[in-house]
């Protein structure tokens, strides 16, 4: 059990036997009346999101969420395969877990991987990546502006946006959560 007052990012909480993650959450403060935290909670199963009012101070249940560093190994028909870091131990996990995350994985990429008795809940990347464009049209000489933008294709198959001078071969860092181009990785 935790108060309202301890909620963070990405904590885990157990409501009406549902688990849902933290996305947002603000303490307010009216001029009358009492104290209350508004909260963004997303299902961590279904992925649903809600908006969620508690009064401040209220205890609310968190659950256990175990969180493993491990290691893409490699997809095994429609499911994708990890191995734990400490244990070696090698788990299974299918698509709809996996999420957008499948979009920037590549073999022997190291991600966190949430567990809640067992049953995984979600695989949380890390915040960019480098990938390589294996495939865009080729840049306008002398185009160093950063006014337009082309789809290319990254190592994994995703489509990304872009800039005009970039070519097929470049690295790149990408954010994985919203899939945005954060510049050109020199090796």
């Amino acid at each position: 059990m935790a108060s309202t007052n301890d909620l963070k990012n990405g904590l885990v909480l157990n409501i009406d036997g549902q688990l849902w993650s933290v996305v947002e959450f603000q303490h307010v403060k009216p001029g009358k009346g009492p104290a209350f935290v508004r909260t963004k909670l997303k299902n961590v199963l279904s992925g649903k999101t809600v908006d969620k009012t508690f009064n401040a101070g209220v205890k609310v249940d968190t659950a256990t969420v175990d969180r493993r560093d491990m290691q893409y190994l490699y997809k095994d028909g429609t499911d994708f395969v990890f191995m734990d870091s400490s244990t070696y131990e090698q788990i299974p996990i299918p698509p709809e877990t996996v999420g957008d995350a499948a979009n920037f994985l590549l073999e022997n990429q190291d991600v966190i991987v949430a567990m809640h008795e067992g049953q995984v809940l979600f695989v949380e990347m890390p915040a960019s990546v480098v990938m390589e464009i294996t495939y865009t049209e080729p840049g306008l000489q002398g185009d160093r502006s950063s006014a337009g933008t082309k789809p290319a294709t990254i190592a994994t198959g995703y489509e990304i946006q872009v800039p005009l001078f970039l070519e097929t071969g470049t690295k790149v860092k990408v954010d994985t959560r919203s899939g945005d181009y954060l510049g050109r990785v020199n090796d």
